[in-house]
């Protein structure tokens, strides 16, 4: 019986990995509704979660890819590689309107340039302090404090290693689960209570699902303002941080 078990799933890869990421979600709303009363996001539980699952399956295989090294969870490696990666940013850029953004006026445009920048500054600063020296480490390190998307992205670009690859989605994810965590605590402080000031943080903060997931938890009805922001954030650091701030980067520490 387990031994046919077995053979359907590794015969049905992504099938497995949805049920599977399926499943983590729910046990992460479940457990954000009943332990946090929703103060915790399920998104941000569900990433740690994640994060755990990979840690065990690296521990039981020894591998490097995580729980996609077992065989009967290898989709999760291709639902978790870039093509989807890839289709999932053209997706979320399809529903952002730039008409939208204008609602925010000069203090949203702004926002994005400051936010991408600072959060860039802050992780070259953090890679230098750890002994990186090299532009492209520094580039790609500070592109993933932007975001866990923009990282990859920008070290595939400029040819970083897969080593520092993964510190920048690392970090990335740091700074998306902050936010997650996070925005809920700050809201009331920083006026977090209207479109245009989601709008305004979601262009400082970039991170899509780190602010969507703390607006959520805020007031759902600010999700929509803060993630159209988020998303050409997204867009902007990509756009920005292999020419750019990369040139920028190599002219002080080339």
């Amino acid at each position: 019986m387990l031994e046919t078990l077995s053979k359907v799933f590794s015969n049905n890869p992504l099938i497995v990995s949805f049920a599977v990421i399926g499943i983590t979600m729910y046990v992460a709303y479940v457990l954000s509704d009943k332990l946090t009363k929703g103060r915790i996001h399920g998104s941000a539980i569900a990433i740690i979660l994640g994060l755990l699952l990979a840690y065990i399956g690296g521990v039981l295989t020894g591998g490097e890819k995580g729980l996609s090294d077992i065989s009967i969870f290898a989709g999760i490696g291709l639902m978790g590689g870039g093509m989807l990666r890839d289709f999932a940013i053209v997706a979320t850029s399809f529903g952002a309107s730039f008409d939208e953004i204008k609602k925010a006026g000069k203090s949203g445009v702004a926002a994005l340039f400051i936010g991408v920048i600072l959060s860039f500054v802050v992780g070259v600063a953090i890679a230098y302090a750890f002994g990186y020296r090299d532009p492209i480490s520094l580039t790609t390190i500070g592109a993933g404090t932007a975001t866990y998307i923009v990282g990859p992205v920008t070290g595939a670009a400029i040819g970083a290693s897969s080593e520092v690859i993964t510190i920048s989605i690392a970090a990335g994810l740091v700074k998306s689960i902050l936010t997650m965590i996070g925005t809920p605590f700050i809201a009331k402080y920083i006026g977090l209570n209207n479109p245009r000031s989601a709008m305004v943080y979601g262009g400082l903060m970039g991170t899509t699902s780190g602010v969507a997931a703390g607006l959520a938890a805020t007031d759902p009805k600010l999700v929509p303002y803060g993630a159209v922001t988020a998303t050409f954030y997204t867009g902007l650091g990509v756009l920005l941080a292999p020419s750019v701030l990369y040139l920028m980067t190599k002219a002080i520490f080339g």
